[in-house]
């Protein structure tokens, strides 16, 4: 690809290389043209005025012996006072930031002045010393100049001009013919208006590629804009929005462990509302909904504009991307609110279709933790029942036996036996005695003897049936030994009953707490409420939203189509 160079463009002018000096108050001026060289210039009376300053390079007169050829003629900077040296001025002049096209002119403009320069920062500083003006377009070669004078002849003459000479003598002064440009300068000029041919043509390209571009930017821009504006100043449909926020809460039971470092904490319940966050978005709510109140028919309705609106036979699919289009749902995990946005075309349907909402998702938070609530609640119900019924069995087990051996309690018994026992010990050990003291006597009486004999083997008899009473079977084949064991066991038995009892009372009253614990209620912070003015379509946002994106969506296809341009066109 090529680049066409690009110079700004400059106008020049050759000022005039020969221009005749001020005129002189001469007494005398003879001019011959080649247009009319048969006619002779006539002398004609002048006023006396000063003698004429001789041109720098022009042969004016010719001096005499007596004079040095300049007849008492003054110049222009005879007196001047000399304030600086040439270096100082020419330090002056590289300050002033002169270009290099004005210093070469400058030069030139010296040379055909014929002044010694050594350089293009002297040459301005001599012709300045002279009076000319170097970077003046219509700079002419004049050192001296006069109001008063006869007019110069016409360009491309030849003519003769008598100056007076320091001895009164007039002598011709020859002008030098206009010269063509050199070659250089017509080079120079041909460059400029080559280059000015290409800036012209850059200029045109220009032109026509902005053209092109603002034609691509309406067409694939502007238009789709105002189309856009269009369809939400003036066809989409108003919607009002019914603005809510609630909370998931648990029980204000007492909770222990780790539960009770979250306790009050939005993490405490942010699976709950998450769940039901994700619940109140899912197909599942928005079909209960469309049956409990009838979403699909309300946006399937002929008042809505065709880009919003539903059809009448519209798949479920379909009803769904509506649906998560006009109910928008958000969690905020850090202070735990849901937030619920419902979009409407009639302002009470949406504040119904919020409350309907509502309902779902605190049902959904009670169903949430029932399932684990009922579990703890079965098993402890389980064990309770099982420890009262293995309770009345080891009761009705003791009353068996004490029924069987007609024993209220062995215990009492035993203690009744042994006081028996004990007290017949008493009186057999008293009859002992006084059998013991009567056959001491030297002559004991017999007839005494005997009955304390017959009470003492009545006594033994006595104690020795209350003794095999204790050990020895009955005729049912039971012991008293074995039916006091036997109802020791049985009451151990209904003890141990009592205390599983009792723990399984505990524990299904820790787990109707850790239920209650378990339980979840739905707190709405903020209620909604009808809208009296509509809250969509956004007119001027979602118009700005649209000529962004297709902006971007532009400038990507640009630029994609350049890269590919670029990479085959080197390759």
């Amino acid at each position: 690809m090529t680049t066409k160079l690009s110079v700004q463009r400059f106008r020049t002018r050759r000022p005039d290389p020969v221009q005749a000096p001020a005129p002189l108050p001469l007494p005398l001026t003879v001019a011959a043209t080649k247009a009319a060289p048969s006619k002779a210039a006539q002398p004609t009376a002048a006023k006396p005025a000063a003698p004429a300053q001789p041109r720098v390079g022009d042969r004016a007169f010719f001096p005499t012996e007596e004079d040095d050829g300049f007849a008492g003629m003054t110049f222009p900077t005879a007196n001047k006072p000399v304030t600086k040296s040439a270096p100082e001025d020419i330090d002056t002049i590289r300050q002033e930031s002169l270009t290099g096209r004005q210093l070469r002119m400058a030069r030139r403009l010296a040379q055909k002045h014929g002044l010694p320069a050594t350089s293009d920062f002297d040459a301005v500083r001599l012709l300045r010393n002279a009076g000319i003006d170097p970077f003046q377009a219509n700079s002419v070669l004049e050192l001296v100049s006069s109001s008063d004078g006869p007019p110069l002849p016409p360009s491309g003459s030849r003519a003769l001009i008598l100056t007076p000479g320091g001895d009164g003598i007039q002598l011709p002064q020859t002008i030098k013919p206009i010269q063509l440009p050199s070659t250089e300068e017509q080079m120079e000029r041909a460059h400029f208006a080559e280059v000015g041919r290409i800036q012209r043509d850059i200029v045109a390209r220009r032109r026509k590629k902005s053209l092109l571009l603002a034609a691509r930017l309406f067409v694939f821009v502007g238009l789709p804009t105002i189309l856009a504006a269009i369809y939400y100043y003036t066809i989409a449909t108003p919607m009002y929005a019914s603005h809510s926020e609630f909370v998931i809460q648990q029980n204000d039971a007492a909770p222990s462990g780790i539960s009770s470092m979250l306790k009050g904490s939005a993490m405490a319940t942010s699976q709950d509302s998450i769940a039901a966050q994700g619940y109140l978005q899912s197909q599942d709510a928005m079909v209960r909904l469309d049956q409990d109140i009838g979403f699909r028919n309300q946006f399937s309705a002929p008042s809505i504009d065709p880009l919003q609106r539903l059809d009448v036979n519209a798949t479920q699919s379909a009803t769904y991307k509506a649906y998560k289009k006009f109910v928008k749902i958000s969690y905020d995990p850090t202070e735990g609110l849901i937030k619920m946005d419902v979009i409407t075309p009639d302002p009470e349907l949406s504040v119904q279709y919020s409350k309907a909402l509502i309902g779902y998702a605190e049902e959904r938070a009670d169903q949430l933790t029932a399932q684990v609530r009922d579990d703890q609640m079965l098993g402890s119900r389980e064990s309770n029942d099982e420890a009262e019924a293995k309770l009345a069995d080891a009761n009705e087990r003791v009353v068996a036996l004490q029924e069987k051996n007609k024993i209220l309690s062995s215990e009492v018994e035993v203690s009744l036996i042994s006081a028996q026992i004990g007290q017949l010990d008493t009186q057999l050990t008293t009859e002992k005695l006084s059998l013991a003291q009567m056959e001491a006597n030297a002559n004991p009486n017999q007839a005494r003897m005997e009955p304390v004999k017959r009470r003492i083997a009545t006594l033994e008899d006595q104690t020795a049936q209350l003794r095999a009473k204790l050990t020895e079977n009955d005729a049912n084949g039971q012991s008293l030994a074995r039916v006091q064991s036997e109802l020791l066991v049985a009451q151990a038995e209904v003890a141990m009953r009592q205390l599983l009892l009792s723990q399984s009372v505990q524990a299904m009253e820790l787990a109707r707490n850790e239920a209650n614990r378990q339980t979840r209620y739905l707190s709405v912070s903020v209620n909604p409420v009808a809208a009296d003015e509509a809250a969509y379509p956004r007119a001027f946002e979602s118009t700005l939203v649209v000529m962004l994106i297709l902006i971007g969506i532009y400038l990507m296809i640009t630029m994609t189509i350049a890269i590919l341009y670029e990479q085959v066109t080197s390759g």
